[in-house]
């Protein structure tokens, strides 16, 4: 058992200081200035029943003071609860940035749901607008004024073609406070955000609530097209952009947030399941490599310590012990951006523990022909 807990303390001595430094929580907006001619932007909002959403998130972009051209287009992607019309009664009870409201049909073969609506609201935008920047941002993501403002100046003072933010999600709930800070923890891990931003790293990634992409630089890397296939869309799209030679950046938003409640258990395990066994390209190797990491690097700490304790070797106590505070510590500053307790980064290893069965979950679902399942869509490997 010692020479276990002495791997887990290892693998944790390298995810603090050789990963990237994922766990700092500092990557925000780069410096920016106004520059001198405000480009043209249209904001496309893919939405799919999302009326008990709308009436928080619609607004903020409708008001939006953004000094050059702007308009809002909500594609209402085969919405049963009237999402589309109650998208035109906000416009025309608040007024601002011009909306349109548009409906794709049925997704094409080969394509998932979102990003059908999204080619079909971008070919909208480039017949009404012609903008030169798109942003991309889901009907569950609120802006604060001066978003679209910020987001665009950041992209023209740092010459990015796509600047994407992680929405700060709703922590209100008790599942939501264990599980929806280990979320973005997670995956900070997984891409590190100061690697994605280095021009010549491989890693590359986006937030999907909230990505402000250059035209030219969808149009280079074939953006819709080339990924009408992907479940994961937000990370598939930096990739693609990325390979073409465009530069992206990826960091924590101040001014953005999802506005989606997650009140149950069951509400979060489906929003991760659903893309979990996509995110390991569904290969079975994948997933028992990713579930033996997450047991060494997460449940071994706590594991080893009590069992040295219980068994009478300091030895592996210790290690574990170690181990664990380390693990705690590259935690505090995601508890402390989502503003919860220092004494929760303790349960660290039971919110890791509900994320490796998630995981598994996803593959059998997957394998049982339910997998990547989203508001009435199944999707199946590509």
């Amino acid at each position: 058992m010692e020479w276990i807990g002495a791997g887990s303390l290892l693998a944790w001595v390298w995810l603090l200081l050789g990963q990237g430094f994922f766990w700092r929580t500092d990557v925000r907006l780069p410096a920016r200035r106004d520059p001198e001619r405000w480009p043209s932007v249209a904001v496309v909002v893919p939405a799919r029943d999302e009326a008990a959403v709308l009436p928080d998130s619609l607004p903020s972009l409708l008001g939006q003071k953004y000094p050059g051209r702007a308009e809002v287009f909500l594609v209402d992607d085969g919405s049963t609860d009237g999402t589309g019309a109650l998208a035109r009664e906000l416009a025309a009870a608040r007024g601002g940035l011009p909306l349109t409201v548009s409906a794709p049909g049925e997704p094409g073969p080969g394509w998932t749901g979102k990003l059908w609506a999204l080619r079909h609201g971008m070919a909208l935008a480039h017949e009404r607008v012609d903008p030169e920047y798109l942003l991309l941002t889901d009907a569950d993501i609120a802006h604060e004024p001066d978003s679209l403002r910020e987001l665009v100046a950041a992209a023209r003072s740092a010459e990015l073609d796509l600047v994407s933010q992680m929405a700060r999600l709703r922590v209100v709930t008790r599942w939501e406070r264990l599980i929806v800070p280990a979320f973005v923890y997670f995956f900070g891990q997984l891409y590190p955000f100061r690697w994605v931003n280095r021009p010549g790293a491989r890693t590359a990634a986006a937030a999907g609530g909230c990505v402000l992409l250059r035209r030219e630089a969808a149009e280079r890397a074939g953006i819709p097209e080339t990924i009408r296939h992907a479940v994961i869309d937000d990370v598939t799209l930096a990739r693609a952009v990325k390979r073409s030679g465009g530069r992206i950046w990826l960091g924590l938003a101040d001014r953005v947030a999802s506005v989606r409640p997650y009140p149950r258990r069951a509400d979060l395990w489906r929003m991760v399941s659903r893309s979990a066994y996509a995110q390991l390209r569904h290969q079975p190797l994948l997933l028992l490599g990713t579930v033996l990491g997450l047991t060494l690097v997460y449940l071994v700490p706590p594991g080893a310590l009590v069992a040295g304790a219980a068994g009478g070797d300091p030895a592996t106590a210790a290690l574990g012990g170690a181990a664990w505070a380390v693990m705690c510590g590259t935690y505090l500053p995601m508890l402390r951006h989502y503003g919860q307790p220092w004494w929760t980064a303790p349960l660290l290893p039971f919110t890791a523990l509900l994320y490796l069965l998630m995981t598994v979950d996803s593959a059998v679902q997957h394998h049982r022909g339910r997998g990547a399942a989203w508001k009435g869509r199944t999707y199946p490997k590509p």
